[in-house]
């Protein structure tokens, strides 16, 4: 990864070169995909349906990580990278959000518009587990708040990131896995179903088998794969920051985006879809952030901070309040029209316009305020906190019993 990255502004003359692998990565980046998407929906089986789609997430984002801990080391040796650190990050999470999201709502629609049972309109509908996911996500997104206000990434603040990573990976993991019947067995896909079918020592065989050929396979060709992207990026003349931002993150997603839009086609596994954009979410705020100081500590030679400029908490709070609204979407424990219209429109606008930047928080900032007047409006209980603290009871009396 780190040839990724020192080639940025200066890969023109290899780019002839690279531009070939597309040939041969882009199509191992699809069947990894498709095989890692596999393993997580007969996992669900066997575990708890979010911890499946959180170790899903995290082969899915390993690109990402690999990515950001190279920007990470660079920024170490030259404090004026840092800023390719904070524009890595800022744009993966605003391209999950506001492109990821919408588009599994807009490929469900596509293929369900026509649904006598949906109708034109369809909404994504989520159960009481995926709650683990919603506040899972709400941790990290208000710690970065505080990061955010004190205007530097440390160390320390690795710990409480990962503290909440770690202790949304404990509830799911006391979460019983999904109940194998026929009805069930009927949502999943083929090779899925086939897998399930089998004794417990080949399904279980089978399972983390598709996990580590999947792995392996994005393992060998996510290198290469951006590496070939890079080479079209530069002979298209994208700029050093916009492919930080926006090209690279795009295309270390490229295998979340794939399965995630498998699962989409249909109205019932949808909601799996957008969990798995969730997970990495989640993954990306806490794990990944916090890796980030870390490795720019360990590379500069002394426990040295982050710190941030204007710019580079401009582009934070956007990504802070484009997550809350997203949050507080989820909420709700269903994902409506408005909602990922919403969210794709005012991304595209900063995308295209990256001026209109300011004005988007504040845009932001007054939707997140009526969905908190909505809420309050409501005069009932959250229903994301209604299903945790079903979830967690549930669990508590099995426990008891």
């Amino acid at each position: 990864m780190l040839a990724i990255i020192s080639k940025i502004g200066s890969g023109a003359a290899k780019a002839s070169l690279t531009v070939w692998s597309a040939l041969w990565t882009f199509p191992s980046i699809l069947l990894s995909a498709f095989i890692i998407a596999w393993g997580a929906e007969a996992a669900q089986f066997l575990m708890s349906q979010g911890l499946a789609l959180a170790i899903l997430a995290w082969l899915q984002t390993l690109p990402e990580f690999a990515v950001e801990a190279v920007i990470a080391w660079e920024a170490g040796k030259d404090i004026s990278k840092t800023h390719l650190a904070i524009a890595n990050f800022t744009g993966s999470l605003r391209l999950l959000v506001g492109l990821g999201w919408p588009m599994i709502y807009f490929v469900a629609w596509f293929f369900n518009r026509r649904n006598p049972e949906t109708g034109n309109s369809i909404e994504l509908v989520f159960d009481d587990e995926h709650s683990v996911e919603v506040w899972g996500l709400f941790l990290p997104i208000l710690y970065f708040i505080f990061i955010w206000w004190k205007g530097s990434l440390t160390i320390w603040d690795s710990i409480p990131l990962m503290g909440s990573y770690f202790l949304y990976l404990f509830i799911l993991w006391k979460i019983p896995p999904k109940k194998q019947d026929e009805e069930t067995m009927d949502e999943v896909g083929r090779i899925p179903r086939a897998i399930l079918r089998l004794e417990r020592i080949p399904r279980l065989m089978a399972i983390w088998g598709l996990f580590l050929l999947g792995g392996l396979i994005l393992y060998f060709s996510a290198h290469p794969f951006l590496e070939s992207m890079l080479a079209i990026a530069v002979s298209l003349g994208v700029s050093q920051f916009v492919f930080v931002q926006w090209v690279a993150p795009f295309l270390s997603e490229f295998p979340e985006k794939v399965s995630a839009f498998y699962w989409a086609r249909k109205v019932t596994s949808a909601p799996l879809a957008l969990m798995n954009m969730v997970s990495s979410n989640i993954n990306q705020w806490s794990i990944l952030t916090a890796m980030i100081p870390i490795i720019f500590a360990v590379s500069s030679g002394g426990n040295r901070a982050l710190v941030f400029d204007a710019h580079q908490k401009h582009e934070i709070l956007l990504t802070i309040v484009q997550g809350l609204l997203g949050f507080l979407f989820l909420l709700n424990m269903r994902l409506s029209a408005h909602e990922a219209f919403g969210l794709f429109t005012m991304w595209l606008i900063q995308f295209v316009l990256p001026s209109t930047r300011e004005m988007m928080i504040y845009l932001y900032l007054l939707w997140c305020a009526i969905e908190i007047i909505r809420l309050i409006a409501a005069r009932k209980a959250v229903p994301a906190y209604a299903g945790l603290r079903r979830v967690l009871a549930n669990r508590f009396q099995e426990v008891g019993a």
